[in-house]
């Protein structure tokens, strides 16, 4: 574990951002001064989840007893300072572990914060902004190119709006399992290791060239670790492909990865150095990089950046909402009639069944979005909404959130069954029915595209829903009785009663 920079105690708020890396686990802890963010603490292990992958794509014990305890030491340092927000994000080992739900359940309770998994695109989205608040403030595009233990992320930008982002399935420790698992380090493995990442690099080759860029920045360990062994060596710490080419070289004649050694290098990263190489090398040569700086931004700062984008209102969350209605089409005078309804339902009875801000934030995302599968067709399209939700890559959210935010446009009308929310842990599962029955109602009082409704109210006691409108109103508007008729039906398929009143 290291340990640097602590600063004195400050009455300034803490926050932390932790990085579940395929190759490493990191911790950043920083103090929020006049809306900047000053690090005062990074702690980091090695603790290589990706090379405890097993051939069924599970976690071994050995990789989760490495992973739990490295959060035992976080969790250490947690306990000890009060924050202002932690968040913890996973990457790519944890989205291919088949059971990483098994660590993220014993990880959570360690930590004694909730852990997110993010899809590859929103990790290059988070490494990117990572990188640009280390870059001077120009509207020069610069590319970013990040070297994980599982994926290596590629994002072209300009200032601090990615513009084009890619995650591919390559990595340090993942290709050192499949290239040099013996140890034995040769050309032919070597070359082996090149073109397997020439091969996942010609699905972006083209639309990152023709782009194009003026900077080339890279970030993370393997980069890192390249300018830190040139830099020792009396050379220019600008990565070229001749340098490149000059330590494959010097990596060659070690014969075994074990034997690498460099000064510069840490002993923790030699035997994975060989196919960090390889992988840089393939990225050089398949997009023309002439020359690429490191930078010490990366994911875990753009994580902390992004919660304080968060608390300024500027979550990029809700441009990803915006960008999802405008792509489908959607009629946004009916979207936030839907919502208003919504957020209406969620304020008489969000106190009776716990919820909080976070629910009513994902509620107002689907009441927005529970329309974009019109785009494609009106029967079934609540069906064909959901699909597009949790098979896009959505900027801003987790998996988890990802798949919130589809299970409720997939449940916000028609038939309803308990066996959409198998799977979820039974507080979770109850928190999203609630939002659900709350989007029906919404969707129910919107049907008719009128924005004269009465004054109406909700109570809720036990599984019983209670909606009380003027008498008057009722028998003016038979439709809007007969949607709720229906509504009745599929509600109490799940348990629950319905009355209208």
């Amino acid at each position: 574990m290291t340990l640097q920079g602590r600063e004195q105690s400050s009455s300034l708020p803490l926050v932390a951002a932790i990085d579940l890396g395929s190759n490493s686990f990191h911790m950043i802890v920083a103090r929020v001064d006049q809306g900047e963010i000053r690090p005062v603490e990074r702690l980091g292990k090695k603790v290589q989840l990706a090379a405890g992958l097993n051939q069924n794509d599970e976690l071994t014990v050995a990789a989760m007893k490495r992973g739990f305890s490295c959060l035992e030491q976080f969790a250490q340092y947690l306990s000890g300072n009060t924050f202002q927000a932690v968040r913890v994000v996973g990457t790519n080992a944890l989205r291919k572990a088949r059971n990483s739900d098994i660590f993220v359940e014993k990880a959570q309770s360690i930590l004694g914060y909730p852990i997110e998994i993010i899809a590859g695109r929103e990790e290059a989205r988070l490494i990117y902004l990572g990188v640009a608040q280390t870059q001077s403030d120009d509207n020069e595009r610069r590319l970013v190119m990040d070297i994980g233990g599982g994926s290596t992320e590629f994002v072209i930008g300009e200032r601090f709006e990615p513009k084009l982002m890619e995650s591919l399935h390559m990595g340090c420790v993942v290709f050192t399992d499949r290239f040099f698992g013996t140890g034995e380090l040769t050309p032919q493995r070597f070359q082996s290791a090149y073109y397997a990442a020439r091969l996942e690099l010609l699905n972006i080759e083209q639309s990152f060239t023709r782009l194009g860029w003026v900077d080339a920045v890279g970030s993370s360990g393997s980069i890192r670790a390249v300018s830190s062994i040139l830099q020792a060596m009396g050379e220019s710490d600008t990565i070229t492909r001749e340098s490149l080419e000059m330590l494959k070289q010097k990596v060659l004649k070690f014969n075994q990865i074990g034997r690498v050694r460099f000064p510069g290098l840490k002993p923790d990263r030699q035997a994975i150095f060989p196919a960090g190489l390889a992988i840089l090398m393939a990225g050089f040569d398949a997009l023309g990089i002439e020359h690429m700086h490191y930078s010490d931004g990366a994911l875990r700062e753009g994580v902390l950046h992004d919660m304080l984008g968060r608390d300024r209102h500027e979550d990029v969350r809700e441009r990803t909402i915006n960008a999802l209605m405008s792509r489908y089409h959607v009629d946004k005078q009916q979207a936030f009639r839907v919502m208003n309804h919504a957020r209406n339902c969620f304020a008489m009875i969000a106190d009776i069944w716990g919820l909080g801000e976070g629910d009513l934030e994902l509620l107002s995302w689907a009441a927005r979005v529970c329309q974009i599968g019109l785009d494609i067709s009106h029967t079934q399209y609540h069906r064909h909404g959901a699909y597009l939700i949790d098979n896009s890559d959505l900027m801003g959210f987790s998996k988890r959130e990802q798949q919130q935010l589809a299970l409720l446009v997939r449940g916000h009308r028609r038939s309803l069954s308990k066996s959409l929310l198998s799977g979820w842990p039974k507080a979770v599962s109850r928190k999203l029915i609630q939002l659900i029955i709350m989007l029906r109602i919404a969707n129910v009082l919107s049907h008719g595209r009128d924005d004269t409704l009465p004054e109406y109210s909700i109570s809720v006691s036990g599984s019983t829903i209670s909606l009380f409108f003027p008498e008057e109103w009722i028998e003016q508007h038979p439709l809007t009785v007969a949607n709720f008729d229906s509504e009745r039906s599929y509600l109490a398929k799940i348990g629950f009663k319905l009355m209208v009143a």
